[in-house]
């Protein structure tokens, strides 16, 4: 059971008012942050419209490349919808929904479902797929049916959830009202209205560059894109020593800081990606802009002592991470769970 000491206890409560102090929104770097985004990204995808009869090599290398610009864009959406990137409320739903034009995730929608992550992240609970990626625990895994446990290991298969999994997310997941929940009323009617403005939007472009044109180009950026965001979704939550605890033992400051990540990576790369590598801080508050993120870690030394640091290559070692292990508290592969069952841990 993950159960605080005394001393760690009390650093742990200390952190959200360290946290706190880096939460005023800044209009000019979020002006600058718009700037270096979109430019950017608009530049790139008009030399990619260029160059599609070309070199459709060099369109898909370039597609390559713009995905993580659309990755800035959608970490301002993402801002917006926690209220944290502008003060003005108006402001950051205006900027939120013109991102998800780019991105093609519904601004409301998926705002309410991430923040309601923000508020559950690693209950094992019914909800615990809401905003997140479903995780079973060992024993649960354990009590499924064999057809169970086969579209479990189906859906947590690497090729699955990050090759076609990011695809299917952006395009039809996020198209359909499918969160049934208390609280979702209201954003599934946004929903339609978001679904209307993507299909206007991608149909003037049509008309503009040609429908083929922009399946062979637009294409591929969102897909490279969903392959970035699901991977550094997936890494933030499912690192070997995360935190995931039944309703009755949760604790929300030990969620944020263990349950995600500090993805230790290079400057450049925090930068593509707008920081959200510094998720310990995101999920300690929310309300921090993620231009803020990493010098409210570095300003902070006692981030390095309690942050759960994980570099690229060890990352990779994720991919292997299918059930959360209650007795060792700890993330494991079907190979392990398979090891433990023969060795009667289970039991029958």
């Amino acid at each position: 059971m993950q159960q605080t000491d005394v001393k760690e206890q009390a650093l742990y409560q200390q952190l959200p008012l360290i946290v706190k102090a880096y939460q005023l929104p800044n209009n000019k770097k979020a002006i600058i942050q718009i700037l270096t985004s979109f430019v950017p990204f608009l530049g790139i995808w008009a030399a990619m419209y260029f160059l599609y009869e070309v070199s459709y090599g060099l369109t898909l290398l370039l597609g390559v490349v713009n995905a993580f610009f659309l990755v800035r864009i959608f970490i301002i959406q993402h801002d917006c919808g926690h209220q944290s990137f502008t003060a003005s409320r108006k402001v950051n739903n205006a900027i939120g929904q013109v991102c998800s034009l780019f991105s093609m995730i519904p601004y409301k929608y998926w705002a309410k479902s991430h923040n309601f992550h923000h508020g559950h992240n690693g209950i094992l609970w019914e909800h615990r797929d809401i905003g997140d990626i479903h995780t079973l625990t060992a024993d649960e895994f354990h009590q499924l049916d064999r057809m169970g446990k086969l579209k479990y290991m189906f859906f947590r298969n690497g090729i699955i959830l990050f090759i076609i999994g990011p695809i299917y997310y952006i395009l039809i997941n996020n198209r359909l009202p499918l969160i049934d929940a208390k609280g979702f009323e209201q954003v599934k009617r946004a929903l339609i209205w978001s679904n209307v403005r993507i299909v206007l939007f991608l149909v003037g472009l049509g008309f503009i560059f040609g429908a083929r044109a922009l399946l062979f180009v637009h294409l591929p950026i969102i897909w490279a894109f969903g392959i970035i965001a699901i991977w550094f979704f997936y890494v933030q939550h499912q690192h070997e020593t995360t935190y995931k605890q039944w309703k009755d033992r949760w604790e929300y400051i030990r969620a944020a800081v263990q349950g995600s990540s500090y993805y230790r990576l290079p400057k450049l790369v925090h930068w593509l990606t707008g920081n959200i590598g510094y998720h310990h801080i995101h999920h300690l508050n929310p309300l921090v802009p993620n231009y803020e993120l990493a010098r409210c870690h570095h300003e902070n030394p006692v981030f390095e002592k309690v942050a759960n640091s994980i570099t690229f290559w060890a990352s990779l070692k994720c991919i292997f991470h299918k059930l959360w292990d209650e007795k060792q508290e700890r993330m494991i592969s079907f190979r392990e769970y398979f090891k433990l069952r023969r060795e009667g841990v289970f039991g029958e």
